[in-house]
């Protein structure tokens, strides 16, 4: 319950900073993100934007726009890859995954291919800082912290992009997104936002 509470009190100032910073960001990077969906379109045609479907604030479920950086039917090809399926399941991430594309391996190493995610942000979907966005399929797999998940809408960045991103255990991602709803605040959401660019910029972790 505390954790509820302080998520809600936080919520306005949270919501009001989203906003002017998501807007600011958006126009700054605009022509980083056309420059990368031209490239997509070109390497690989359309779509050039990937819809994830994902769980968030309250349970509610939206579409997190990301670059397109797999195969057009990279979905299906871990549906009919058992052994896919199997690295998959164990991270929900796949350190070799043949269905990204030439282009999509240099976006996911700047994470270029998360951009139009500042979109999202705007609508209300999502925050510049908060837990890793999961799909409703994934929520079962974070117990307890799931209903803590769920009182705060998911981010762009977080404390497991700035502490070592896709290398961490699925237990450390679990661990880091409970964190964060317990510690929310201002100052550590900046502190977040400040590191996150030299941790993009590195590319550890990055995949």
């Amino acid at each position: 319950m505390v954790d509820v509470l302080t998520a809600s009190r936080y919520s306005p100032l949270k919501r009001g900073f989203d906003v002017f910073a998501g807007s600011l960001l958006l126009v700054l990077v605009s022509p980083i993100l056309a420059g990368s969906l031209l490239a997509v379109g070109i390497d690989s045609g359309r779509p050039v934007v990937y819809r994830r479907r994902v769980v968030g604030l309250g349970g509610r479920t939206f579409d997190a726009f990301k670059v397109r950086t797999m195969v057009r039917d990279a979905d299906d090809v871990l549906e009919r890859d058992a052994g896919l399926r199997l690295a998959y399941a164990a991270s929900n991430k796949l350190a070799v995954d043949p269905r990204v594309t030439r282009t999509g391996r240099w976006l996911r190493r700047l994470s270029i291919d998360e951009l139009p995610q500042l979109v999202n942000v705007l609508r209300g979907e999502m925050s510049l800082v908060g837990p890793r966005m999961i799909t409703p399929a994934e929520l079962p797999e974070w117990g307890d912290t799931a209903d803590l998940l769920l009182s705060v809408r998911p981010g762009l960045t977080g404390l497991w992009q700035v502490n070592g991103r896709q290398k961490l255990t699925k237990a450390d991602r679990i661990r880091l997104d409970g964190e964060y709803v317990h510690q929310m605040s201002l100052r550590l959401d900046l502190r977040i936002l400040a590191r996150t660019v030299p941790a993009v910029l590195s590319s550890r972790g990055a995949y």
